[in-house]
């Protein structure tokens, strides 16, 4: 009785503050004597150690990081790290797309603190550094777990629990390829501990703290940092709901909270402004709730918080079975799903899963009040992460900003932080020995759940003929139930005589040996590193070889050609960031819409049909693919394939290597043209046919969106001497009867141009078009022009003169931003 009333009294306690924190401590039992204190760098030595257990595959060097990591981000910090060491800037790339905004492309890992790091210091950055920001970041979000225990005096053996099944669980381990989005998660875990230091302590600091960090999880921009968001503003409300003195702890929070937003604002304003311009006029479209029921998460899948790799999502691929695999649909007919075999893995130990499916559900210590936020916090996540298959997704849907993105499933990022401190809550209660006492009916219903489970999987198995392939992953299971057991009753004996640091060590120990065997390394997070060696910066791979002394030799004062990679390989799109070599294609989510629009350019060109065209550019052999400088063509099969409208001469094979077919177009235009005529077009027509004007030629003709008055012809009215006029006949590279053009400087986000035009005339830089470029004749302003659907022109006046476009984001941000304030109606809210 003593006990229940002491608990009950902790149960009531609030802060100094008269609010209750997120997450509220126990109390000590009352004695003489002093109680120790908590062992934070001991504990913290024990998770680190843990950690490079589980994490020294990638560590060593011995596997990588996968698809995505290298894919996509490994490109993306090669080319920070070059762009700043070579005095460039990062903030446009011509490398893929024919051009991009990187400074307004949330993957860029521009504003990303770790990548920020390698790149400032490391000129050529190698896979190990780039996994081990990844790794690091789980690490630091771990550490910050202990805190949060630490702070609450939890048990240390509940505090390891909860760091490691955060860090090596669920979606942490099976798709620690999604950067982005485990940066995240990293940020929610360290922004939880520091707000509650704010609230409990009524911290100005702290809430500062917070709020700076919480903006770094907001500028991935990803599904996980929006849910991150809705839980941390649910948990704060709840700890000022459940207070004694709501309305006091209201007025003892506004500080801190106020400083969390000031902190919030100063990272991530800019940022994010400069994503949401980008994304009006990219190929992102708003989701609906159709679309984003195919990424939810089949509730089959919830049994891999059992049994991990219960479909063979592991590897290899024929071995999967699992929603929305060919076999299960077999079985249980189309499911409408999409998702890949990575995506639904809910596994983050045996001791966490086991004590919220016994101790938390079945004997109710989750609804206990100290945790109970939590709880809910956890199975509105849940409901989310179904999508569909539950009502409760309809309601959620119309959160703010959940229609901008597609996959439910991505929940489960959030769902398993939650889920690990909610597991070493519960350690910690056991560890204590205040948990509840199960009663008869409770054993007899804890015993059905795992039996329940166990059997659900077997029939599922057995009905889509996959035993075989179940077995495995069953038996691992029993034996991990059995250790974990074990350890449990271990661990508790050393708590209760007081030895918690090492009832501490013994978890740890269980639970790495736990995660390595059922989320270690696999066909989704673990591969060789040579299997990208294409993607280092001294690579030796012979297509790249190929193409970089092509394209040099082809370079001339008015050309530098473009090159493509198509259907060779996943890995290979952006391998043009890495090599500086101006591509036409790449890999990305978010593009410019009018480029995607004007050249069919998709996310991904990794399998051959994935390259796609349009009415404007249906094949290779287009007007578009002349203009665009595309040179070079490699392809992973028989360019014919690819287009199948190519007719024999079209291109020219040049040559055959181990990854690609090499083929030149003869007919590459260069990069910058100097003509004499302007003519106003339809350029939403020109897009939507397909059909240029009636004999348009780019070398003499530029098309713009505009009527413009006509050149000024007299050179006496500019004050510039009256160049040469050009000879007759056969024109040098960069001269046309207009006069001439050349390149003198390249530069990621500055563009310097010589021009000699004896009558004025009309610079065309087949760039694409983006209204935050400008343009500069002689160090003066000029009105930069989109030419030609897609790209960028100027009109220069007699003479000789410079040429300088400059790519100013901020600028035109601000251009952006001061004429949607000026053109919306007052009173008026505009929602995208």
């Amino acid at each position: 009785m003593a006990a229940d009333a002491g608990l009950r009294e902790g149960l009531e306690r609030d802060d100094d503050f008269g609010h209750r924190s997120l997450m509220s401590p126990l109390p000590r039992p009352h004695s003489d004597v002093p109680a120790p204190p908590w062992p934070l760098a001991r504990v913290a030595g024990i998770v680190v150690l843990a950690w490079i257990a589980l994490s020294w595959p990638w560590l060593s060097g011995v596997v990588t990081i996968p698809w995505d990591a290298k894919a996509h981000f490994q490109p993306q910090l090669q080319f920070l790290a070059e762009a700043w060491h070579s005095g460039r800037s990062p903030f446009w790339t011509p490398y893929v797309f024919a051009g991009s905004p990187q400074i307004a492309d949330p993957q860029s890992l521009i504003f990303s603190p770790p990548f920020a790091l390698i790149a400032a210091l490391e000129p050529v950055p190698g896979f190990r550094l780039g996994d081990g920001a990844v790794l690091g970041t789980l690490l630091a979000g771990a550490l910050a777990f202990v805190v949060i225990f630490r702070d609450r005096d939890w048990h240390p053996a509940g505090a390891v629990v909860a760091a490691l099944a955060f860090a090596f669980g669920a979606a942490a381990a099976w798709r620690i390829q999604h950067i982005g989005q485990v940066l995240s998660l990293g940020y929610f875990a360290i922004t939880l501990a520091l707000i509650a230091r704010a609230l409990e302590r009524g911290s100005i600091a702290y809430g500062f703290a917070a709020g700076i960090v919480a903006g770094f999880m907001v500028l991935g921009r990803d599904q996980v940092a929006l849910l991150g968001v809705y839980v941390l503003a649910g948990l704060v409300l709840a700890a000022i709901a459940m207070a004694r003195q709501p309305w006091r702890a209201l007025k003892t929070s506004l500080l801190p909270l106020l400083a969390g937003g000031v902190g919030a604002l100063l990272v991530a304003t800019v940022p994010i402004l400069l994503t949401a311009i980008l994304a009006e006029g990219s190929n992102r479209p708003t989701i609906d709730l159709i679309g984003a029921g195919k990424g939810s998460l089949h509730p089959a899948a919830l049994l891999t918080g059992l049994f991990a790799n219960l479909f063979g999502a592991a590897g290899p691929l024929e071995n999967f079975w699992g929603a929305p695999s060919p076999a299960f649909e077999a079985r249980f007919g189309p499911q409408d799903l999409y998702l890949a075999r990575n995506m639904s893995q809910l596994y983050l130990g045996l001791i966490p899963m086991g004590l919220i499916l016994t101790i938390g559900i079945v004997r109710g210590a989750l609804l206990r009040r100290e945790i109970v936020a939590l709880s809910v916090a956890a199975l509105l996540v849940l409901i989310f992460a179904l999508g569909r298959f539950t009502p409760g997704f309809r309601l959620l849907f119309e959160l703010p900003g959940v229609s901008f993105y597609r996959r439910p499933a991505d929940a489960l990022f959030i769902l398993g932080a939650l889920l690990a401190l909610l597991g070493g809550y519960l350690t910690h209660l056991v560890m204590s020995d205040t948990a509840p006492r199960a009663k008869p009916w409770q054993r007899v219903v804890e015993v059905a759940i795992f039996a329940g489970a166990l059997a659900l999987a077997l029939w599922l198995a057995w009905t889509v003929g996959r035993l075989s392939v179940a077995a495995v992953p069953l038996v691992t299971a029993l034996l991990c139930g059995v250790l974990a057991i074990g350890a449990l009753v271990a661990a508790r004996g050393f708590a209760l005589r007081g030895a918690g640091l090492a009832a501490a060590i013994v978890l740890a120990a269980t639970l790495t040996i736990d995660l390595s065997v059922n989320n270690g390394p696999s066909e989704s997070t673990a591969l060789p590193a040579q299997d990208y060696d294409v993607l280092r910066a001294d690579s030796t791979n012979e297509t790249i070889a190929l193409l970089k002394s092509e394209t040099a030799a082809t370079a001339g004062p008015d050309r530098r050609d473009r090159i493509e990679l198509a259907g060779i390989g996943f890995h290979w799109p952006n391998a043009s960031l890495v090599h500086r070599l101006d591509n036409t294609l790449g890999y990305n989510p978010l593009r410019l819409g009018i480029y995607s629009k004007a050249t069919g350019a998709g996310d991904h060109v990794a399998l051959p049909d994935q390259r796609t065209f349009s009415p404007l550019m249906p094949g290779y052999r287009s007007l578009l693919a002349d203009m665009l400088g595309l040179r070079f063509i490699a392809t992973g099969v028989p360019v014919e394939q690819i287009d199948k409208a190519l007719k024999p001469g079209d291109l020219t094979l040049i040559a055959r290597t181990p990854d690609a077919y090499v083929y030149e177009n003869p007919r590459a235009l260069p990069r910058v043209l100097l003509v004499a005529n302007a003519e106003a077009a339809d350029f939403d027509a020109i897009l939507a046919t397909g059909q240029w004007p009636e004999g348009f030629d780019p070398r003499r003709t530029v098309l713009l969106d505009r009527p413009l008055p006509p050149l000024p012809r007299d050179p006496l009215a500019t004050g510039r001497p009256a160049a040469a006029a050009a000879p007759a006949g056969a024109n040098p590279p960069g001269q046309s009867p207009a006069g001439s053009v050349r390149i003198a400087d390249y530069g990621t986000t500055e563009v310097t141009l010589r021009v000699e035009a004896p009558q004025g005339g009309y610079v065309v830089l087949n760039d694409v078009w983006h209204p935050w470029w400008q343009v500069e004749i002689d160090g003066a302003p000029a009105e930069i022009l989109r030419a030609n659907v897609l790209f960028r022109a100027v009109a220069v006046p007699p003479g000789r003169s410079t040429v300088r476009f400059v790519f100013r984001p901020f600028r035109g941000l601000f251009q952006d931003v001061g004429k949607r304030l000026r053109t919306q109606p007052a009173g008026t809210i505009t929602r995208r």
